[in-house]
């Protein structure tokens, strides 16, 4: 079994969405000096690799812990979008992309998570369009992820409509170019079991 992991490291000071506040990773009880370690987190639930459920973005009452996990889990499909300034619907998506699938939209933004201009120019990001997210909702697939800060941006008309067909966003996702070309792979995003509109995630492929 062979494991890729896809999440961007939780540490102090890393950089968060310019809607954001700051993420606080402190130890706060030493061996030396306390007898145990001990570390503190201040983190809201959209810093590093994340899921966004339909709370963060509509009037809805349900916590990202009240949903099945196996909305989380399933067969991944890789779509290479590199050097698209808009993602649009292609031909070949109708048979590539199958009910209940994850998808995960390879941007190539990954690697320039933490450096400048990732967060600073987010707007500058590829966004994908409304015919694609259509595509994704006639398709009812699980979870769409990308590596980059968003898959759109003001005034989210993506996040709205996948959220609203209870199609859950994962976001800031790396390390997409090692799963070029493993033909077939399962995709692991589970959130923590916790009141909120969205959860830090540890996401995985495995094959």
């Amino acid at each position: 079994m062979n494991i890729v992991d896809l999440s961007q490291t939780i540490r102090n000071n890393m950089p968060v969405h310019p809607y954001d506040g700051p993420v606080q990773v402190i130890q706060d009880k030493e061996l030396a000096r306390d007898k145990y370690n001990n570390t503190r987190i201040e983190a809201g639930m959209h810093a590093g690799t994340h899921v966004d459920a339909p709370r963060h973005f509509l009037d809805n009452p349900k916590y990202i812990c009240d949903y099945n996990l196996e909305s989380f889990i399933g067969n991944g499909c890789l779509l290479d979008v590199r050097g698209e300034e808009i993602i649009t619907l292609k031909d070949e998506y109708s048979g590539k992309v199958q009910t209940g699938d994850i998808v995960l939209l390879y941007t190539g933004q990954g690697p320039y998570f933490g450096k400048k201009g990732y967060y600073d120019g987010f707007e500058n990001q590829p966004t994908m369009d409304l015919k694609l997210a259509n595509f994704f909702i006639d398709k009812k697939i699980k979870l769409l992820g990308v590596d980059m800060a968003s898959p759109d941006n003001m005034p989210f008309k993506i996040h709205k409509a996948l959220l609203d067909q209870d199609i859950f966003i994962m976001e800031n996702l790396t390390n997409l170019d090692m799963l070029l070309a493993v033909p077939k792979f399962e995709v692991i995003a589970l959130p923590l079991k916790i009141e909120a509109e969205a959860s830090i995630v540890r996401a995985i492929a495995r094959y």
